[in-house]
């Protein structure tokens, strides 16, 4: 579908009013709403830094990380593409870092096997830019002691004979290519789970599954409530099919609920204001036969940079291997929109419609001559034959061209500064590599500077 016809949804959470406030019978220090990597991410530094505090996530499914957290292509990315001073550089560049750095502490599964991005004689200059980006890039925020001379993002610029020499299959109209050594592979599930252990056994850590946040209102207090001293959110939740629900107070609240990430604040702004949440659906496929014999490492074409241009959107369709080595090749870029009819306007604005992406999960082998087309474009021994579908992923987009950062928005419970909500949103590659650095950077950066009386 042509971006220019791809509608978004605005819906806004309780847009029914089907659920009416309810006064808060609990209070909780922090409260996170969503259980992807990011979610649990930040609960675990939460637990951490405040210990005597209660820290509470929330997930709407029977486990973490069931939606954009486990369909992508589980790759630690090294910090290449995005604006150098960019939220989505310098917390990659922070989140690598210190996913490496876990993973070794806590024996989590993983590969450090550098990436190549390939380039035709036209698009030498992109690498070109991409390697002289990388010399020149800041160390960021909460960086460990470093020497002068050393590089937070080590490259290396090599023609297309030297790229051969490390993969042979690759093209022969291959003419330059970066190389990035500190990219690798994750097992994204053993990393999330250590993540769960971790907040479990804390002192003040609590994860609650099946459980949907319905609700969201500034705290206001009330005289005869031994809750009247209190600022911040009442969030009411309902677990599974509970016909009541629970209401309580979060003295702070994060929004880190990915593809619904804009119906917290949606219900908050008049309608005219409300933020659209676009939705880019993304097909892997897998990969046995001729053209990969001796593909060792990750292989990336360079984005589209001409009049269809998607640099932004998409990283073209490139090679990624699994910790068994296994190939696969994704995802490619599909806008999809809500449903059209006669209705469609309503159809935007209605919160029990916002999980529309989950019918276009079902892999299918209508991409595939296009992907293979695109592959070959770098690797033109591989066969048609041998692609399968494998699996499907959904990316949460705010705009649908040009660049757009990972979203951290700052609402308060009244007009005075106080009672904060953090949201999230957008935030989808380098969500992953990323969200160490995320969690660090909400945690230190944006909740403690705002809550200065909070001490352990």
């Amino acid at each position: 579908m042509a971006a220019t016809k791809v509608r978004g949804l605005v819906a806004a959470l309780n847009s029914t009013g089907c659920f009416k406030y309810k006064s808060p019978d609990a209070v909780v220090d922090f409260l996170v709403v969503g259980g992807g990597v990011v979610g649990l991410a930040i609960a675990q530094r939460l637990s951490e830094r405040f210990p005597t505090k209660s820290t509470y996530l929330v997930e709407r499914h029977p486990r973490a990380g069931e939606e954009t957290s486990s369909r992508n292509s589980e790759v630690i990315h090294a910090g290449l593409y995005y604006p150098p001073e960019s939220l989505k550089t310098q917390l990659c560049l922070r989140g690598r870092h210190l996913m490496y750095e876990r993973c070794d502490k806590y024996n989590i599964p993983y590969r450090k096997t550098g990436k190549l991005v390939v380039a035709h004689e036209h698009q030498r200059a992109y690498v070109e830019s991409l390697f002289a980006k990388a010399r020149q890039l800041p160390w960021p925020k909460h960086s460990p002691p470093h020497g002068a001379e050393d590089q937070v993002l080590p490259v290396s610029l090599i023609t297309g004979a030297q790229a051969r020499e490390l993969e042979p299959d690759l093209s022969p109209d291959i003419t330059a290519a970066l190389w990035s050594p500190e990219t690798g592979i994750v097992d994204s599930h053993s990393f999330m789970e250590s993540l769960e252990k971790d907040i479990s056994e804390s002192v003040g850590g609590e994860l609650v599954f099946s459980t949907r946040v319905v609700r969201v209102d500034p705290y206001k207090s009330e005289e005869s409530s031994r809750l009247s001293s209190e600022e911040g959110w009442v969030v009411q939740t309902i677990t599974e099919n509970a016909r009541q629900g629970d209401s309580l107070l979060a003295r702070t609240l994060i929004n880190a609920s990915g593809l619904a990430a804009n119906l917290i604040p949606n219900s908050l702004l008049p309608e005219a204001s409300r933020i659209p949440m676009f939705f880019a659906r993304g097909s892997y496929a897998a990969y046995s036969g001729p053209g990969i014999s001796q593909i060792d490492r990750l292989i990336y074409p360079c984005p589209e940079t001409g009049p269809n241009k998607h640099a932004f959107q998409s990283l073209g369709t490139h090679l990624t291997l699994d910790l068994q080595g296994k190939v696969r090749f994704g995802p490619d870029l599909e806008w999809i929109s809500p449903p059209c009819h006669a209705s469609a306007s309503e159809y935007d604005f209605n919160e029990e419609n916002v999980d529309f992406w989950r019918k276009h999960l079902k892999p299918s082998d209508s991409r595939l001559e296009e992907m293979h087309r695109a592959v070959t474009e770098y690797l033109p021994g591989v066969s048609f034959a041998g692609f399968r579908p494998d699996y499907v992923g959904v990316r949460p987009k705010l705009v649908l061209s040009g660049f757009q950062d990972f979203t951290v928005r700052k609402d308060y419970a009244d007009r005075s500064g106080r009672g904060l909500m953090v949201s999230l949103m957008g935030i989808e590659s380098p969500g992953l590599t990323s969200s160490l650095a995320i969690a660090e950077h909400v945690v230190h950066d944006v909740i403690e500077p705002e809550h200065i009386h909070i001490s352990q």
